[in-house]
């Protein structure tokens, strides 16, 4: 048998941001500080992603019952735990994995180039950060969860001076059209600048240009988006060029980016207040 690709993060130099532990209630998010942890996260996106969206897992995933691939290794693993199912791997109910350029340099790339030509992005001054396999059990599937997650995110970002963010993010399905809105909405109103645009790899580009400005509902496009493609958009978050179609894990993709120097005040604002946070770039500024 073949083993998980786990680095225990002891073990490693490098890895990660300064300890993180933000809490909301019950729940709290952190990196993962034990192999066993990252197992918990493997085994969570496993039932999230084969066993309740219908993913096609390898035979090796199916028999292991984790979603893992060779870049997890070279990841830092943002979790999120509940006290009350206890302490460590028992409380692991959401997850999301980071990877800079150091770790993608290890691996051999980011994720991402599989899907886009991100070339122009990672070419961008200063650390990077790709971010992927994001879920919550489906038991904790709440604003709150939501907000401790982001809270993560956000402290991570902030420690490791990240200047873009970015990831393959997804909707639900293969068939573009039965996501044209949602899709015709991204490309007409959230395209990133040419300057670091991705666009998808020409054998899988899927043209989101799929309505006509003027028909689109606004309204009806975002009640539509997945809330974690929301949540990049109220960062004033961006997309690239066209989508890409994932037979494997059952979803049309879309890349999001943020530009993290541009993020306006009033999404700040709206960021750390729904989020219950303390103005941190303004900490950072005096010297706290």
């Amino acid at each position: 048998m073949t083993p998980i690709p786990i680095v225990d993060p002891r073990d490693t130099e490098g890895f990660g941001a300064r300890q993180i532990d933000e809490r909301v209630g019950p729940l709290h998010v952190r990196l993962a500080e034990t192999g066993a942890e990252i197992d918990a996260a493997l085994a969570l996106r496993y039932r999230v992603f084969f066993e309740e969206m219908a993913a096609r897992p390898s035979e090796e995933v199916a028999r292991l019952k984790r979603d893992f691939d060779d870049f997890d290794a070279h990841c830092d693993h943002l979790i999120v735990l509940d006290d009350d199912l206890g302490s460590g791997p028992a409380g692991v109910v959401g997850t999301y994995r980071m990877l800079r350029r150091a770790g993608a340099a290890r691996v051999g790339g980011f994720y991402t180039a599989a899907e886009y030509d991100i070339d122009r992005l990672v070419a961008e001054p200063g650390e990077i950060l790709e971010m992927g396999r994001s879920c919550v059990d489906s038991a904790h599937r709440t604003r709150r969860a939501m907000q401790v997650l982001w809270r993560g995110v956000s402290a991570y970002v902030m420690s490791n001076d990240i200047a873009f963010l970015f990831g393959c993010a997804s909707l639900h399905g293969t068939d573009p059209g039965a996501v044209a809105l949602p899709l015709a909405y991204l490309h007409h109103n959230h395209l990133a600048p040419e300057r670091y645009r991705p666009v998808a790899v020409s054998d899988r580009y899927v043209d989101m240009d799929l309505m006509p400005a003027d028909r689109i509902d606004p309204r009806a496009a975002l009640r539509d988006l997945p809330p974690m493609i929301k949540g990049y958009l109220r960062l004033g978050g961006s997309v690239g060029d066209g989508a890409v179609i994932d037979h494997e894990f059952n979803t049309v993709d879309v890349c999001v980016i943020v530009d993290v120097a541009a993020v306006s005040d009033r999404y700040y604002k709206h960021y750390t207040r729904e989020l219950d946070m303390p103005d941190t770039r303004a900490a950072r500024a005096s010297g706290c």
